[in-house]
């Protein structure tokens, strides 16, 4: 008989005050407002450490939600993810705090250039031992192109097709520039690095040009865990070819299983296998000792939620101003460039002002675990087991209580029942999610960019 799946666990997080569930910012003990210090995240990084998390996930935008009311006035009043501050700023010093805490950060696709951006990354896995990854992403916000200069965001497909092309030339700065055999360090010989294993990269391509050598020499991973969250059909097909965790929302265990059986159908469709790719669903979790005390809890922190702040930030992601529309008003679901799964989603659903308020309470849209430690492992189970996830993001609620409260009653049992690491593995964040080497697979595309091997650009 086979042993239970060990559940996978990252928290999740922005460098903001009000992330995914709204308003809870207003809770005498909530400290997320400190945001902007540092000892609040090393803070939170010996927490999580504390608790064996793979990693803290921390998302990002480089826009604004100014759909609800067409303005950016409760968006300030509440700090629904305004103010936000850079991602990546953060790691370094709460890696100095930990030893096995992984980071994965979010950063535009398209606001960064790949040259840079590729001596960034390697920096972090230089310095983190081989702890970083990132989270694609495309974007999704008008905002965030006017305020660059674009005249709108570009159609949906047309940006996954950018998105491939610049991880191309990615793994050709991070995987072939530079040979393992590159850096010598030999003083006598005053020879650092072998100039017959480094090589320029010159990319000619419809976006991106390039003519340079990788700036970094080899990292630990070279290519950080590659995690992306689009799972629209043109966001599955980049998942399929590029990632290697895919973070889900769904409302409940039938719809993941349904992505995730999707998800891993399209990486066996690229050569790779079903197993190459670890999903963690988002889920939101208030514990206590005992389920009456759980439930305090949550009305209690119900009494500062603010699920209006949770509908502007769903009319962000679907691009619909729900403002305008009376609590039961059919509401009309369009295509566009915005969070397609979850228009798709309210549209299947015939979701009205009011049923999407309704699953508000706390502020924000995710499923919504509630009761005593034993409860809470008994859901999370039934998500992994029926939801055929193999992890969850965590989404924080009064900070840090709810990772302390998770990290202290949840996960004892957890690991009381097999499901859960009793210590950290050794070797980098890839080698730990996955069991296998710290670089990345040789069956994953990025690898056919390492040096003697052919890569096949898309045309």
């Amino acid at each position: 008989m086979s042993s239970p799946k060990e559940i996978l666990l990252n928290a999740f997080n922005m460098n903001c005050v009000g992330h995914i569930n709204h308003g809870l910012w207003t809770h005498p003990r909530d400290r997320s407002d400190e945001y902007n210090r540092l000892d609040y995240w090393t803070s939170l990084a010996a927490t999580l450490e504390r608790g064996l998390f793979d990693g803290l996930f921390l998302a990002d935008i480089v826009g604004v939600y100014d759909v609800y009311q067409q303005s950016v006035d409760l968006t300030l009043k509440e700090s629904i993810q305004l103010p936000v501050n850079d991602p990546l700023m953060l790691v370094s010093a709460m890696a100095a705090v930990t030893n096995g805490l992984g980071f994965g950060v979010t950063v535009n696709v398209h606001a960064e250039e790949p040259y840079i951006f590729a001596r960034r990354m390697s920096t972090l896995d230089h310095l983190t031992e081989g702890r970083i990854g990132w989270n694609i992403v495309t974007g999704y916000l008008d905002s965030a192109a006017r305020a660059v200069g674009q005249a709108a965001l570009g159609e949906h497909d047309t940006r996954y097709d950018r998105a491939d092309e610049c991880l191309d030339l990615l793994y050709a700065l991070w995987e072939g520039s530079w040979d393992d055999e590159a850096v010598i360090r030999d003083r006598q010989a005053r020879v650092y690095a072998d100039p017959q294993h480094v090589r320029k990269i010159k990319h000619e391509g419809k976006y991106y040009r390039a003519d340079g050598y990788h700036l970094s020499e080899p990292s630990r991973q070279r290519t950080p865990v590659l995690y992306q969250a689009g799972t629209s059909g043109r966001g599955q097909q980049f998942a399929a070819r590029h990632a290697e965790c895919v973070f889900i929302s769904s409302p409940d265990t039938n719809v993941a299983r349904a992505a995730s059986r999707s998800i891993r159908q399209g990486a066996v469709a690229q050569g790779r296998r079903a197993e190459d790719i670890r999903i963690f669903a988002g889920i939101t979790v208030v514990v206590d000792r005992t389920e009456k005390a759980a439930q305090e809890k949550y009305e209690d922190y119900v009494r500062y939620a603010s699920p209006e702040a949770g509908l502007a930030h769903f009319s962000a992601g679907t691009g619909i101003d729900f403002s305008q529309y009376e609590l039961d008003e059919p509401i009309t679901y369009g295509k566009g460039n915005f969070v397609q799964t979850s228009v798709d989603l309210a549209r299947e659903r015939g979701w009205t002002k009011r049923s999407i308020l309704s699953g508000m309470e706390l502020g924000g849209r995710y499923p919504l675990i509630i009761g005593s430690p034993e409860q809470v492992a008994d859901a999370l189970e039934t998500w992994i087991d029926n939801g055929e996830v193999d992890g969850f993001n965590l989404a924080r609620t009064v900070t840090p209580e709810s990772y302390e409260d998770f990290i202290d009653l949840v996960v004892p049992v957890l690991q009381q029942r097999g499901r859960y690491k009793t210590a950290y593995g050794e070797g980098s964040l890839r080698k730990r999610l996955f069991g296998e080497g710290n670089r990345l697979p040789d069956r994953h595309t990025g690898a056919t960019f390492r040096h003697g091997r052919s890569a096949e650009i898309p045309a």
